[in-house]
């Protein structure tokens, strides 16, 4: 998820001299956005998380079914492993092995599954974001938008006056017209996890 955020987050332009007088004779005027949170924040960013929790949430369970099932063998064997022949001692190994080898296939594909949904997500409510935030900055006269969300971003400090996050993500919301969910997330989408 962090690689598709960022990358969506490049996709806006930083102008080569931020500093430069604007058109209008005056200084230039800069504002903050903490892009990847503002379209995590968005109602339709929270509902289409939590749509993909709702898909991925029973594989997930599969998988941890799946993943303590061999636990569960591998305790036996182990505790049962001196009273056992050698060729059924081995045969319950090579059991094991074989179901620990399925585990990491179905948790592999879980996870590529998930990121590249999670990956199409953001990338597809980014654009919008991107495209309301751009609206947004040109109504209200600013010249420069930086993304405080990008670690390389060489922001030190940030007046709170110039943070335009929650005016664009109400924006955003207006704008997509999807109500807000009933429970907001803490924290923003990230793909599935598999152990």
């Amino acid at each position: 998820m962090g690689i598709a955020m960022s990358s969506a987050a490049q996709d806006s332009k930083v102008p080569a001299a931020p500093f430069a007088k604007s058109a209008q004779g005056g200084g230039t005027r800069i504002a903050v956005v903490a892009f990847q949170t503002g379209v995590a924040r968005t109602n339709e960013g929270q509902r289409s998380y939590k749509d993909l929790e709702a898909k991925y949430g029973p594989r997930e369970a599969q998988g941890k079914a799946l993943d303590e099932e061999v636990k569960s063998l591998t305790r036996q064997l182990q505790a049962e492993g001196s009273k056992l022949s050698d060729a059924e001692r081995a045969s319950r190994a090579k059991a094991i092995e074989a179901k620990k080898k399925q585990v990491e296939r179905f948790l592999a594909d879980l996870k590529a599954d998930g990121n590249r949904d999670v990956q199409a997500m953001y990338n597809g409510l980014a654009s919008k974001f991107y495209d309301v935030l751009s609206t947004y900055a040109k109504e209200q006269g600013y010249d420069v938008v930086l993304d405080s969300s990008l670690d390389h971003t060489p922001i030190l400090y940030i007046d709170p006056s110039v943070d335009i996050t929650k005016a664009v993500i109400e924006a955003y919301n207006v704008k997509s017209g999807v109500a807000a969910p009933a429970a907001q997330p803490a924290t923003a989408p990230k793909a599935p996890t598999a152990r």
